[in-house]
């Protein structure tokens, strides 16, 4: 997989994603969000990956945002379909993947790389990492999911201070509000993070795909009944059979 202002690789069924663009602090313009956008695509069909993680390029920075020259060649009439397409092609995709995503917050995650880190599944930043929605200095509001994931992860009254001041925020006050799972030192940040992936890879990847889709419908009136359901259909798999097999006879499960 080779991209302009991405670094890919892959170990252990754990694929990471580097945004790399140091020059500009990593910043999501449009042909970044189109490769990101494909990248997530193909990573969700391979078959050698189980869990992604996404950074950012070099030690300051996990994505300051959005490329903002980029939207003074946007008019009001195309705008809406703008947002309404990195929406659904990158951070809707990211959020609903049927692979989990951690986000390694390496640096600053202003903007747009918040609500890409929000968009991710799991987040774990490191000690010199600062977050913030900065929208409102300049005239607009967080378009990329920002005003509606970040209430679901702080609550209501964090998300209007964080959005209305633009302040931004360390990692350890991100951790108490609930904004990420984790801080560690900056020289930790991969080790944890892959840590982390290479245990959640070696648990049945049906069952990580049906509990993903769960937890998705946990703002539904109908999670309830999503979860019965998903729950009823995983006894049908083989990822079951063997999981309660490995159990029984006391072994670590060989799941596919």
């Amino acid at each position: 997989m080779n991209f302009n202002n991405l670094l890919v690789s892959q170990e252990n069924k754990i694929s990471s994603v580097t945004i790399h663009r140091p020059q500009q602090l990593n910043a999501l313009n449009s042909a970044t969000l189109t490769e990101l956008s494909e990248c997530i695509s193909m990573l969700e069909e391979d078959r050698n990956t189980r869990v992604i993680f996404i950074t950012g390029s070099g030690d300051k920075s996990f994505v300051a945002g959005a490329d903002i020259k980029e939207f003074l060649d946007l008019d009001a009439g195309h705008i809406n379909e703008f947002a309404e397409n990195i929406h659904e092609t990158v951070f809707n995709k990211i959020e609903n993947l049927s692979k989990p995503v951690i986000a390694a917050i390496n640096g600053f995650a202003l903007g747009g790389g918040l609500e890409l880190a929000m968009a991710c599944h799991i987040r774990i930043a490191s000690e010199n990492a600062r977050m913030g929605l900065p929208e409102v200095t300049l005239g607009l509001i967080p378009g990329y999911g920002g005003t509606q994931r970040l209430p679901k992860l702080v609550g209501k009254g964090w998300a209007n201070q964080i959005i209305l001041s633009a302040e931004m925020i360390t990692a350890q006050k991100a951790l108490e509000i609930g904004l990420i799972n984790e801080v560690t030192s900056q020289g930790n940040l991969l080790p944890r993070v892959k840590e982390l992936a290479l245990k959640i890879s070696k648990n049945s990847s049906t069952a990580i795909t049906h509990a993903i889709k769960a937890i998705q419908a946990s703002d539904s009136p109908q999670g309830f009944d999503k979860e019965i359901d998903l729950f009823g259909n995983l006894f049908q798999t083989h990822d079951f059979k063997e999981g309660v097999s490995a159990f029984v006879e006391k072994r670590k499960p060989n799941f596919n």
